[in-house]
């Protein structure tokens, strides 16, 4: 298995940034490898809200979709992610969100391991490399939209 965790502050309100990483249809405007996302089966109480997700990640021809469910705890402002299908055989990730003067920090972890061996093997190399493209893309969407 591969994990790892990011933390940093990011500018913009708690809300607008958990907002911006529940908002998965929007992915690949800014997501790198990211072709398509989408939700389903969206629930929604007053502590909690619920949805199966796919993304589509890849280049052109060659890319997979990872089925998720997602998991938003209002109270606790904390996502959790968990694998339902695709090309992951585990996937275990959390954003936490706490206002910090007038910007958000962010903790996020992600466990996860593919189904293909080799594939896992090769993933694991570059791992730590296209999470920090991913959490860069994420600040700089949030900076760009809420800034």
């Amino acid at each position: 298995m591969s994990s790892a965790s990011i933390k940093k502050i990011i500018s913009c309100k708690k809300n607008q940034l958990i907002e911006m990483v529940l908002d998965i249809e929007k992915y690949p405007e800014f997501v790198p490898w990211c072709i398509e996302g989408k939700r389903f089966d969206k629930k929604e109480s007053k502590d909690l809200l619920t949805f199966n997700g796919d993304l589509k990640v890849g280049k052109s021809f060659l890319n997979e979709t990872f089925s998720s469910f997602v998991t938003y705890y209002k109270e606790k402002d904390k996502i959790i992610v968990t694998n339902l299908e695709g090309p992951l055989k585990h996937l275990k990730n959390e954003w936490i969100f706490k206002e910090v003067n007038n910007a958000t920090q962010l903790e996020f972890f992600i466990d996860f391991e593919l189904k293909n061996p080799i594939l896992n093997a090769i993933m694991k190399k570059s791992f730590e490399l296209g999470l920090n493209k991913i959490a860069k893309s994420f600040e700089e969407r949030a900076v760009k939209l809420y800034k």
